[in-house]
């Protein structure tokens, strides 16, 4: 307990330093001052987006994705970058000058989105109003007579919203098209269930109750219509899912916001890959008479690799199990990371597994879902891809690979101390900029940095069942990126990836054929992963080295976290600027 006090002492002095020193300057109070503006103007163009964080002023608009609102939105961006460039940077205090690069970043990557990449023609499922209309509806931010009063307000538009989104698209990806409609027809949940159960509890008199269901029943139509769009949809010459290496490099650079180029981290993701069957190989080998006796050694060794992976991937829960397993699991994270002192863990912070909401199928099986930086009290829920309604061989095949041991690595990324704790202190961040303007390789990052971090410190009592399959994990995240690249920008055929995936990242079938699924509806975001890791990885050594005799873990942990959801490329100027 000490330690953490003396770490907050040292963290909040260091920040009241920074900001005492600059308390006189003119230039920090103004770009304090443009900055709760410019989040203002931000969240009145955006507002389901405000409503999604916790800032709930504007939560009863619902923005129509037309040729107007996109001119609005350009012009939004065009107006705050010449408001932007009125401030001299080089005056202004450490965390302001972050604050600014990622303004301006964001600003210059709206504009890129609307003139250049216009995924607002060829992706479908952009058009997904069921999570903002549920966040309203089962969120208790406000009173239910309150919210509901809200979600009859925005439903007004829903059917002008879809008419419009239809008139958008145009050669749609195919695959993306599909995604819409999974999607789409998932979100009818939340008006054809959740909304009416809301309504119901209201107790209304007769004809308020006839005219909230009426507005409920009539964006289920809508929703319907655009389902019935899509699938109807001639689509003679739809746009290749491959983004191109021209339109992949800028968005890498706008996204990640990284020290290393699209290349640079292809190639440090090839070395990463031999590096880690190198490590691989030395466990299977070790344990190869554990599991198969004097069962001749494969002379390949992947295959060797393979094997002793697969036997090993057969200890996994029953279907049945899966997420009371995740359930059991993150106390006993929580208490390992406390005994060994890796960072401070707030008590108060409540975090729930729930079953993954319909409208977010089709990406990923395991997700965080936390309270936005203006939600304090709000709660973080950890979503969980259900089975139900699989094949035994498809279910069969998922549990292996979140066998025993990975099951509990996807926790450790997911919640304790990955996604979970480090978006609880990104919220608790001084500058709002780094919450709302979160950097998604920072953050990915983190919850992969966060697995190395917990079995260097004993976690899984070195176990080398553990650590083999942290490797495969670990070779997971870089196979994303290498993946990604190679899809987008090199080509990469279905055949080749799922090469890649199975044979030399040992990843079952399912799995794989997910991931395949995954590349073709995404891009950029699968590199986050490797990248934000690698860039973590650099920033700690080279923070220890600075440090020498003094360097503490938890110092650095806690010191990283605080400056929010930043890039880390910023993080590590500010953390290596100061001794």
């Amino acid at each position: 307990m000490r330690n953490w006090i003396w770490c907050l002492l040292f963290i909040a002095g260091w920040r009241n330093a920074s900001f005492a020193s600059a308390a006189g300057n003119d230039s920090t109070i103004s770009f304090n001052r443009y900055k709760k503006e410019f989040t203002e103007r931000l969240w009145k163009i955006y507002p389901e987006w405000a409503s999604s964080i916790g800032y709930h002023k504007y939560d009863q608009l619902l923005p129509i994705p037309n040729v107007e609102e996109r001119k609005k939105e350009i012009d939004f961006a065009k107006n705050e970058l010449k408001k932007l460039q009125t401030y001299s940077f080089s005056k202004l205090s450490d965390i302001n000058k972050i604050d600014y690069h990622i303004i301006e970043n964001y600003l210059n990557y709206s504009i890129w989105e609307l003139n250049m990449l216009k995924s607002y023609e060829w992706n479908p499922a952009n058009y997904n109003i069921g999570g903002s209309f549920a966040y309203i509806i089962n969120e208790n931010y406000a009173p239910l007579k309150k919210r509901m009063s809200i979600v009859f307000e925005k439903l007004k538009n829903v059917s002008t919203y879809f008419e419009a989104a239809k008139q958008n698209i145009k050669h749609p990806v195919k695959e993306y098209l599909q995604l819409a409609i999974q999607q789409n027809e998932g979100s009818l949940s939340v008006f054809e269930n959740d909304f009416v159960d809301s309504v119901k509890a209201l107790h209304l008199y007769p004809e308020s109750e006839d005219a909230y269901l009426k507005r409920g029943k009539e964006a289920t139509v809508a929703i319907q219509s655009y389902i019935q769009f899509l699938k109807d949809l001639k689509n003679e010459q739809p746009r290749d899912f491959r983004l191109g290496k021209e339109l992949y490099e800028d968005k890498f650079k706008f996204e990640l916001q990284s020290r290393y180029t699209v290349e640079e981290i292809y190639d440090a993701a090839e070395s990463r890959k031999e590096y880690l069957h190198t490590e691989m190989y030395k466990i299977a080998h070790l344990l190869w008479k554990k599991y198969y006796g004097d069962e001749t050694l494969p002379v390949d060794t992947l295959t060797l690799i393979k094997k002793v992976i697969d036997t090993i991937s057969m200890q996994h829960v029953a279907p049945q199990n899966f997420k009371n397993e995740i359930e059991k699991q993150l106390p006993e994270l929580s208490a390992f990371v406390k005994a060994k002192n890796l960072l401070y863990l707030d008590p108060n912070k409540p975090l729930k597994v729930r079953k993954e909401p319909g409208y977010f199928a089709g990406v990923a099986g395991a997700s965080m879902s936390s309270p936005g930086p203006y939600e304090d009290k709000g709660i973080s829920y950890y979503n969980v891809g259900t089975l139900d309604g699989w094949s035994a061989e498809k279910s069969e095949s998922y549990l292996r690979e979140y066998n025993h041991y990975v099951l509990q690595i996807l926790n450790i990324h997911e919640a304790i101390p990955g996604h979970f704790v480090q978006l609880v202190y990104s919220n608790k961040s001084p500058s709002i900029i780094k919450s709302i303007l979160p950097n998604n390789a920072m953050i990915e990052g983190w919850a992969v940095y966060s697995e190395l971090m917990m079995l260097e410190n004993g976690y899984g009592n070195n176990e080398p069942e553990m650590w083999l399959m942290y490797y495969k994990w670990n070779l997971r995240s870089v196979c994303n990126t290498i993946l990604d690249i190679s899809v987008h920008t090199k080509n990469m055929s279905k055949e080749d990836a799922l090469d890649l995936l199975e044979r030399q990242a040992f990843q079952q079938k399912t799995e794989a054929e997910g991931k395949w699924n995954r590349v073709q509806v995404s891009n950029v975001q699968l590199c986050c992963y490797f990248t934000g890791f690698k860039e973590i990885l650099d920033l700690r050594a080279a923070y220890k080295k600075q440090q020498g005799n003094s360097y503490q873990l938890k110092k650095f942990n806690e010191l990283f976290l605080s400056f929010g959801s930043a890039p880390v490329k910023y993080i590590r100027e500010l953390i290596l600027s100061k001794k």
